[in-house]
């Protein structure tokens, strides 16, 4: 499954990216976020509880940063485990952008899964994500106490 899009943040390039590299303004952030913490130079433990309609998994993974170029772009990769309901991975191309003294963030994210998650269906697991993405930006400006404003597909 393949996700994106564009949003326009009213804030400054560097208040933007220390707000993407803050554990605490994460999981405040990211829907069902119990933890996430650094746990090396370059990655993260978390565990989020994801919503799929008719289950509510735990998963507990590990997020990890890669291609960091600071304030301006970062490959994010994770793997979580769900129990028995299979393992979910990801992987998401940020890069951010000045645009008139706001910032541009742009992001392209491929995901799946295996397990009973995939006997969900694409469709709810697809749409459980997108909800997971579009409440995550605007949780992460309201947040930062900022306007943000969605620009559509990257």
């Amino acid at each position: 499954m393949d996700f994106g899009g564009r949003y326009r943040i009213r804030a400054s390039r560097a208040d933007v990216w220390a707000a993407l590299n803050d554990p605490d303004m994460l999981k405040a952030t990211i829907p069902g976020c119990s933890h996430i913490a650094w746990s090396g130079p370059a990655t993260l433990d978390l565990a989020i509880t994801v919503n799929l309609g008719v289950v509510k998994p735990v998963f507990k993974g590990e997020l990890a940063l890669s291609n960091v170029v600071p304030a301006q772009s970062y490959t994010l990769s994770g793997k979580g485990k769900g129990g028995l309901m299979g393992l979910a991975e990801g992987q998401a191309d940020i890069t951010l952008a000045d645009r008139d003294g706001d910032t541009l963030l742009a992001f392209s994210a491929q995901g799946g899964a295996s397990g009973q998650i995939m006997k969900l269906g694409k469709a709810i697991v697809g749409n459980s994500a997108q909800k997971i993405i579009d409440g995550f930006f605007e949780r992460f400006a309201s947040a930062m106490g900022v306007e943000i404003e969605a620009l559509g597909p990257a």
